[in-house]
C-alpha cells in the first residue's frame, strides 16, 4: 500500500506560512517524511480553492489522501472527502457554515501573511453556499479536533455536524488550536487506519489570561 499523501489545507485569510501548517511540516520532516506534505496556497475566492485542492486529489487517486483542514479548510476538505473514496480529512475547529460567519466581513479584507488586499463580496459567499455538505455520508473518514473556546466559531456545531465521527473535544483552548503539535500522532495513526487520541485534558486559552 502506497504512503499517505497528507494536504494541508488552510483556512480563511491564511497562508502556508500558518503556525499549524509550519508545525506539522517540521514534524514531518523530523521523521524524514517532508515528502507526503503538501501545503498549497489558496485563492480567497472559494471556486477557485476547491479547483486547486481538487486538482491535487484527482492527481493522486492511487494513493491514500489525508486533508487536515483548519477552519474554512475544514470545510473544503468535507466537500472533498464526500466526493472523492481515497480522501478522509482531519478537521481542526472546522467551520460548518462559513457563509454565515463571513458575512459579518463583506468589504474590505486582508491576508493576515501575504497582506493580499481584496473585497470579499456576495459571490465570495455564494461560491461557499455551492459547497455545502447538508449531510455526512462518510462519518468514517472523519476526525474531529475541536477546543471549547474557539472564540471564532461555536465548537458545538461541529461536534453536532460530525456527531458520528471520532471526536477530540478539548476545553479551552482557542480557534487557532493550543498544543496541536500533541495532536499530530492521532493524525498520523488516523492516517494508518486507527483512532490513538491522548486523554482529554483542559488547555489553557490565551484569551483567558
Amino acid at each position: 500500500m502506497k504512503t499517505p499523501l497528507f494536504i494541508y489545507v488552510h483556512g480563511f485569510n491564511s497562508s502556508p506560512a500558518s503556525f499549524k501548517a509550519q508545525l506539522f511540516r517540521r514534524y514531518m520532516a523530523a521523521l524524514g517524511r517532508e515528502d507526503q506534505v503538501l501545503v498549497p496556497e489558496l485563492s480567497h475566492w472559494p471556486s477557485q480553492a476547491m479547483q486547486t485542492l481538487e486538482a491535487l486529489v484527482k492527481q493522486n487517486f492511487d494513493r491514500p489522501v489525508v486533508l487536515i483542514g483548519s477552519s474554512l479548510g475544514g470545510y473544503y476538505s468535507t466537500w472533498l472527502t464526500e466526493r472523492y473514496v481515497h480522501v478522509r480529512s482531519v478537521l481542526v475547529n472546522p467551520a460548518v457554515a462559513p457563509y454565515r460567519l463571513l458575512e459579518d466581513l463583506l468589504g474590505d479584507n486582508q491576508n493576515l501573511y501575504t497582506h493580499e488586499k481584496y473585497q470579499l463580496t456576495r459571490e465570495h459567499l455564494s461560491q461557499l453556499i455551492v459547497l455545502d455538505c447538508d449531510e455526512i455520508l462518510r462519518p468514517e473518514a472523519y476526525l474531529l479536533l475541536t477546543q471549547t473556546e474557539d472564540e471564532t466559531l461555536d465548537y458545538m456545531e461541529a461536534v453536532q455536524k460530525y456527531a458520528a465521527s471520532p471526536q477530540f473535544v478539548q476545553p479551552g483552548g482557542s480557534h487557532g488550536f493550543e498544543q496541536f503539535d500533541k495532536l499530530i500522532p492521532a493524525i498520523l495513526a488516523f492516517a494508518d487506519g486507527r483512532i490513538e487520541l491522548p486523554e482529554v485534558t483542559p488547555v489553557a486559552s490565551p484569551l483567558s489570561s
